[in-house]
């Protein structure tokens, strides 16, 4: 009996291992998504540019610019690497953006900020439509799709020969070389989650090319297994990262992001999955999602060496991101304000854009270097806001109205 009870025991682990080591390769490892080009889904505000990366052709990014182009914003050099993909002849010749390189406001230069907005996990730049145009009253600003997402480039390994693309220490490279394409010197980044975690960790990489921080709901003491990297390149791993990331790709953080995911328009809901009528998405996906098993989060070990002032904003009904998170890392940096903002879940700039708008001119004000007050007499938060209101609306307004803040 005893020998009959070890022999079931030993077919019982033989058919757990063959689940676990075989079973992964029941994933289908071709694309499922679509096999349209970026090009053809990008809406008419949308631009292109190609930036360089060590061992590839080139990453084209898909962003998209808001705020005055004919003003000197702080730092800015060169713009015309700027070019959409589909016309080469873009570039050539001046542009815009580097085309009177004086201005002046009431008989002041007129130096503004550019702002350089960073989306989160399985988002892309559409996060930022509600509160673009506000930013835009108040210098120039850019947003754009960091790989994968959205409708920059869809890399898998046979397109890189070199350093994996989708490390954190690439994410920087990647968006230090956009800034250079676009001819910004200095910017104030403005993170979502984990674009937050991207902005500090640029700027801690190069401080002098970052004026300021605006944080949503920074990714900070995130608690997310690690494994070493000869684990994480497992096949079976690579499998099953892929078929994560395909779930991820059909948008299901936006829900949980919201605290009232009813003010989600289906309008948003398309936005969010624009990437997956792009070819290889959902490979690329599993790429970014494979190298994140082995790139663990560190930096709230260099909190205190960031300088620049910041603007924390959290929404205490944020199921992602506690509150008590976003105070430890307010607490943590040497100059840093805390904004908390009830009735709002991860995704502030969505779900509660007025608020947003009203914590940033806030902070603002505080630091006239950054913003408007540099060109002009001292403006009130309230006047700041009274300005911007002016800007477009939304490009997808919520179903219901945002939560009333005083």
């Amino acid at each position: 009996m005893l020998r009959r009870i070890f022999l079931l025991l030993a077919v019982l682990v033989a058919l757990i291992l063959a689940v676990v080591l075989l079973g992964p390769f029941l994933i289908p490892a071709t694309s499922s998504a679509g096999q349209k080009q970026a090009t053809d889904l990008a809406p008419a505000a949308s631009r292109f540019v190609t930036i360089p990366f060590e061992g590839t052709r080139g990453i084209p990014l898909h962003f998209q610019e808001a705020g005055p182009t004919g003003i000197p914003a702080e730092g800015r050099g060169d713009a015309n690497a700027a070019q959409k993909l589909d016309d080469p002849a873009a570039g050539e010749g001046e542009s815009p953006a580097s085309e009177n390189s004086d201005s002046t406001v009431g008989g002041k230069t007129d130096v503004r900020p550019t702002f350089i907005l960073l989306h989160g996990f399985t988002f892309n730049l559409f996060t930022w439509d509600p509160i673009r145009e506000f930013l835009a009253a108040q210098g120039r600003v850019l947003a754009y799709d960091q790989i994968p997402y959205g409708l920059s480039a869809k890399l898998t390994a046979a397109d890189w020969s070199g350093p994996n693309p989708y490390a954190k220490e690439a994410a920087i490279s990647q968006l230090f070389a956009f800034m250079d394409a676009l001819g910004v010197e200095r910017a104030v980044l403005v993170g979502n989650s984990s674009g937050g975690t991207l902005a500090m960790e640029a700027a801690l990489a190069r401080p002098e090319r970052v004026a300021g921080l605006i944080l949503v709901a920074p990714w900070v003491f995130a608690q997310r297994p690690t494994l070493p990297a000869w684990v994480a390149e497992l096949p079976q791993l690579s499998r099953l990262s892929l078929l994560i990331g395909r779930k991820l790709g059909e948008g299901v953080l936006l829900d949980y992001s919201y605290a009232d995911p009813g003010r989600i328009t289906d309008q948003r809901r398309a936005l969010m999955t624009l990437h997956a009528q792009v070819r290889d998405a959902d490979l690329a996906w599993g790429e970014l999602l494979n190298r994140s098993l082995s790139s663990p989060v560190t930096i709230s070990a260099h909190l205190a060496q960031l300088t620049q002032p910041v603007l924390l904003i959290s929404g205490d009904r944020d199921k992602l991101v506690k509150v008590a998170d976003t105070r430890r890392v307010a607490d943590a940096l040497p100059n840093a304000a805390l904004t908390v903002i009830p009735g709002c879940g991860h995704v502030l700039q969505e779900e509660c854009p007025r608020a947003f708008e009203q914590a940033v001119a806030d902070w603002l004000v505080d630091h006239p270097g950054l913003g408007l007050a540099a060109i002009g007499p001292t403006l009130s938060s309230g006047q700041f806001l009274r300005m911007a209101s002016l800007s477009a609306p939304a490009m997808f307004p919520l179903n219901q109205a945002a939560p009333s803040h005083p």
